[in-house]
C-alpha cells in the first residue's frame, strides 16, 4: 500500500527473463533507500513491484508478463524515461495522498498541458488504441473531486466528462517538479489507478441490487434508497 506521494525519480533498465534495474536518482536514493530491504514493495510509476536485489544505486525486481502488458513499464525501459518511486507505507506514517494499491487499472495519455499562475493543468484520456479498456477499468471511477494516480501521484480530478472519457488535474508546482510530470510530452502514455474506495463502493452496490457494476451517476439520494448512509 501506498499514499502516492512520491520520493523521488529513476531509470529502468531491462535485465531480460521480465527482470528490471531501477537506478535511483542520486539526490533522491538516500531518501528511498535508507531502510530498503529485500521483498520491500516499492511503486514503479504506480506500479508495485517487490524488491528481490539492493545494488549499489538501486534495486532489481521482477515484472510479470500481465504487468508489463497492462501498464508502461516496458515503454519507460525503452524510451529511457524517469520513474516516480515510492516505498511502502509504514504504520504510523502519516498519510498525505490517498491509499495507492500500486495495481494499476489502465493507461491513459496526455491531450493537454497548459501552466497558469498557481499550477499545471493537465487533461488526460484514453490512447486511441485502449478505449475499451479505459472504458470498462477507468471510466466508471472517473468523479469529479475524486482521487486518482497517475504514474503513482496522488491528484484529485478537477474536471472530467459525464461518462469519464477524460480528465483534468491541477498540478501543484512542487508536485511537476519533483515528478516526471514535467518531462510528459502531448501523446506520452501513463499508468492510472482509480480510487480504491470507489471501486468498494460499486461492489458493494452491484452486490445488493445483484447487478453488473453501475455506470450511472451515483448521488446521495440514489444511496440513502438503497441503506448506505
Amino acid at each position: 500500500m501506498f499514499t502516492g506521494l512520491i520520493q523521488g525519480t529513476g531509470k529502468v533498465k531491462s535485465l531480460g527473463n521480465d527482470l528490471y534495474a531501477i537506478a535511483i536518482n542520486q539526490n533522491h536514493s538516500k531518501k528511498i533507500t535508507h531502510d530498503l530491504e529485500l521483498g520491500d514493495s516499492i511503486a514503479v510509476d504506480g506500479v508495485c513491484l517487490t524488491v528481490e536485489k539492493i545494488t549499489k544505486d538501486g534495486f532489481v525486481a521482477t515484472a510479470s508478463p500481465e504487468t508489463l502488458q497492462r501498464t508502461t513499464l516496458a515503454r519507460s525501459t525503452q524510451n529511457q524515461s524517469p520513474v516516480n518511486l515510492e516505498t511502502s507505507l509504514r504504520v504510523g506514517s502519516k498519510i498525505g495522498g490517498h491509499f495507492v494499491s500500486g495495481h494499476v487499472d489502465g493507461i491513459g495519455c496526455l491531450t493537454e498541458s497548459k501552466q497558469t499562475q498557481q499550477a499545471w493543468e493537465m487533461t488526460f484520456s484514453s490512447p486511441p488504441t485502449l478505449k475499451v479498456e479505459w472504458e470498462k477499468y477507468l471510466a466508471p471511477y472517473i468523479v469529479s473531486k475524486a482521487s486518482i494516480a497517475v504514474n503513482g501521484i496522488s491528484l484529485t480530478i478537477a474536471e472530467c466528462d459525464s461518462d469519464g472519457s477524460c480528465f483534468k488535474v491541477a498540478v501543484i508546482p512542487v508536485t511537476y517538479a519533483d515528478t516526471n510530470l514535467a518531462q510528459l510530452k502531448i501523446g506520452d502514455w501513463v499508468n492510472l489507478e482509480s480510487d480504491i474506495l470507489g471501486k468498494y463502493v460499486d461492489r458493494l452496490i452491484s452486490h445488493r441490487l445483484g447487478k453488473q457494476p453501475i455506470q450511472a451517476d451515483i448521488t446521495l439520494d440514489f444511496l440513502a434508497q438503497h441503506g448506505y448512509g
